[in-house]
């Protein structure tokens, strides 16, 4: 059984607690700086919600050396928008034809820490419903997050996210048995997030927890 601890506060007081190289990965997604909620003032207005100015501002060089400080490993999307030292380990998410034409990204980059061959995540979150009930803006899917964490977790490893966002990673470790440390400083965001692992939670107790972990995680190289 999976141990997942999520609190609503800022990610340094949360690091602030921690030894060092306690998490053996962490898989964060920070805002990049580029302020594309900006750009996403009619999907709040549709949800009758008012505009968050989340991706402003990135993190600075001391959330960096607080996320190196705590964990062992790294995952880092939008890695491409920060200093970050070369390797040769990253991978894309490729979003699949329902993402071509349109006003979102194509794909999407992390840098990760590994010394491996960088990888390709061909999945369509359109084509797979991912984004009904969306609860923010730049939301992932869970499949990605079982894909990561299959690829680069090791069983009894103590993950981090720093920026829950919608929660799929929450969702992703609960499914696979990991155990997840995470916040996220949004007051709005934390509570969608919690009552959708709740939610989620809930369905899962009424199936077999052996067979929600076999779900088949594609691999391919880049």
């Amino acid at each position: 059984m999976s141990r997942i601890e999520i609190t609503n506060e800022d990610n340094m007081v949360l690091m602030a607690r921690y030894p060092d190289k306690y998490f053996e990965l962490a898989i964060v997604d920070p805002p990049y700086g580029i302020n594309v909620a900006e750009n996403m003032g009619k999907w709040f207005r549709q949800r009758g919600e008012k505009e968050k100015e989340w991706d402003a501002i990135a993190p600075n060089e001391k959330y960096f050396n607080e996320l190196f400080r705590v964990s062992r490993n790294q995952i880092i999307w939008g890695g491409n928008y920060f200093s970050l030292h070369p390797s040769r380990c990253f991978a894309v998410w490729d979003k699949g034809a329902g993402m071509r034409g349109r006003s979102y990204a194509e794909c999407e980059y992390a840098w990760i820490s590994f010394d491996e061959n960088a990888a390709m995540f061909n999945y369509d979150p359109l084509a797979n419903g991912d984004y009904r009930g969306k609860i923010h803006p730049t939301q992932k899917p869970v499949s990605l997050y079982k894909w990561l964490l299959s690829r680069y977790a090791k069983p009894g490893d103590k993950i981090l996210d720093t920026h829950l966002g919608s929660g799929s990673i929450a969702i992703a470790c609960h499914d696979l048995g990991f155990d997840l440390t995470a916040c996220e400083l949004d007051e709005d965001y934390y509570k969608a997030a919690m009552a959708r692992l709740a939610t989620h939670q809930a369905q899962c107790a009424l199936f077999d927890p052996a067979e929600i972990r076999s779900t088949p995680v594609q691999k391919d190289l880049l």
